[in-house]
């Protein structure tokens, strides 16, 4: 073993999907999730049990978001995605037959172990496998706010209310209510922090630049206790960057290239400027050298980064690497190997691994900071959800909430601020939430399937004003039919409960 070095490093996953049940199967809707689930979170789970069972602990902080969470434990997506993992199996037949007989035999092998792995383990949800590992010390678990919106442009009532029935859904899956979140798109402004602190929210995520580029200790932010954690830039984007990473590389598959006839990916990048069909077949051995590599480069990396900081700030330093769960897998074909490798290779240099909830108790704690309105977004500010590009969704997010706060409060106050649950108004906040999902914009923003997303956005922000024009006009069946109708598809978080937004102040 390497001589050891001083701090710590912390790995932080950010797992999260937009409610696609229902809403689309192709080439946006329950595909991505089905893709996203067979490509990155059974692998990452099985890279993660097995190191438990190597008797190794404190791996990372794993975010897993309320929506994504509800997609995974739901009974319309489970069966989806059983079927799914069957066609995958088929697909690869179908490549063999058609004598791609190496593609078909290495993505067979991949579905049947998928497939097996999601009879045994995942068929009735996966509350119970993040349970087990949080349970067992492997993982510390990130909850989040109901449906990932950006909070900053969150009316402050419905924000409150999302994040506190995001950490109460994440008790029932998990047991226990997590104490440290993942902030939607890192989205923060002043004030939130006292937000956190009701909610008994002890640290959170920013980006590295948030923290004015010193990420090397969490921060306390303005007068709270509330911890701001802060991605390290230079660590992280040795793996993934607007322009670079370990993904680009030659020998690792192309995510973009797809053999037509089976939706298989049969090639390697090969190149960054080699057209599709001109990229050299997929090898794994090839991949596999490719791995090692960089993983040595890697654990290389966060050594090296540890050293410096730590004699930057004259005391030993926090790095903390922070990505997307999906990288590894789905966008990232050898990601999940990857992971593996440099979990078991960090220590074996030297390097303490650990949760950002470890971090807090053991003292990588600085100064206080006076943390501004900042994402981990383009440019690192709002513009990604607030530009001109977005400001149709702006607007019709600030109409659709102010529509369905102004309807609960009507229908409290005509119940004298009492009375029995009402499906009618849990299903206007469920609708309202989903408008006002923080993907919307991103999607629209970044020109990736912009159409599915104004069309999400729009649809939802429809059923609002349907269900809300009948309930207000007291037209109580009709209302009621409504909500019904929209429940079918979208009936997500059965223990949100209008009431408890409707008493707020």
């Amino acid at each position: 073993m390497t001589a050891s070095v001083p701090g710590q490093f912390t790995l932080v996953l950010h797992s999260h999907l937009p409610w696609l049940a229902h809403h689309g199967r192709w080439p946006v809707g329950e595909e991505w999730l089905y893709q996203s689930w067979a490509a990155s979170y059974i692998p990452v789970l099985r890279v993660l049990e097995e190191l438990a069972a190597e008797g190794r602990s404190s791996l990372l902080s794993l975010g897993v978001t309320p929506v994504l969470a509800a997609q995974l434990d739901d009974p319309h997506c489970l069966a989806g995605m059983h079927h799914w993992l069957g066609n995958w199996q088929l697909r690869a037949d179908e490549a063999a037959l058609a004598g791609k007989v190496a593609l078909g035999r290495y993505e067979h092998l991949l579905a049947t172990a998928a497939l097996a792995d999601f009879e045994t383990r995942w068929r009735h949800g996966a509350a119970p496998l993040w349970r087990a590992l949080a349970g067992a010390g492997t993982v510390e678990l990130l909850g989040g706010p109901l449906a990932h919106p950006f909070q900053p442009l969150l009316e402050p009532r419905l924000r409150a209310f999302q994040l506190d029935e995001g950490l109460a859904d994440a008790r029932l899956r998990w047991g226990h209510r997590p104490a440290g979140i993942w902030a939607p798109e890192c989205g923060f402004t002043p004030g939130m922090e006292q937000g956190y602190a009701t909610a008994g929210v002890t640290h959170f995520m920013v980006d590295g630049p948030a923290l004015r580029g010193d990420s090397s200790l969490g921060r306390p932010v303005l007068d709270s206790d509330v911890l701001a954690f802060g991605r390290d830039l230079p660590v992280s984007y040795r793996v993934w960057s607007p322009k670079s990473g370990y993904p680009g590389q030659a020998a690792y598959r192309d995510f973009h290239h797809y053999d037509h006839g089976t939706g298989l990916k049969p090639a390697r990048v090969t190149g960054k400027s080699v057209a599709g069909p001109d990229k050299a077949p997929y090898d794994p051995a090839l991949a596999t050298v490719a791995i090692e590599r960089d993983v040595a480069d890697f654990v290389g990396t966060v050594r090296e980064r540890l050293i410096a900081e730590s004699d930057r700030i004259g005391r030993p330093a926090l790095v903390v690497a922070a990505f997307d769960t999906e990288l590894f897998g789905h966008w990232w074909h050898e990601g999940p190997q990857w992971l593996a490798g440099v979990l078991r290779a960090l220590p074996e240099a030297g390097v303490t691994v650990g949760t950002l909830a470890d971090a807090r108790a053991n003292g990588y704690v600085g100064a206080p900071v006076e943390l501004a309105d900042s994402s981990w977004g383009s440019g690192k500010d709002w513009r990604v959800w607030a530009g001109e590009q977005v400001r149709d969704l702006v607007e019709l997010n600030a109409d659709v909430v102010r529509l369905t706060l102004d309807t609960l409060d009507k229908l409290h106050a005509g119940r004298g601020g009492h009375g029995l649950r009402d499906r009618v108004a849990d299903q206007l906040v469920r609708e309202a939430i989903l408008t006002v999902s923080s993907d919307w914009a991103f999607m629209v923003s970044k020109d990736s399937a912009a159409g599915y997303a104004r069309e999400r956005a729009h649809r939802h922000a429809h059923a609002v004003r349907e269900i809300a024009g009948a309930a207000t006009a007291g037209q109580l069946a009709k209302a009621d039919r409504l909500a019904a109708g929209w429940n079918a598809a979208d009936g997500l978080f059965p223990a949100l409960d209008a009431r408890r937004l409707a008493g707020r102040a």
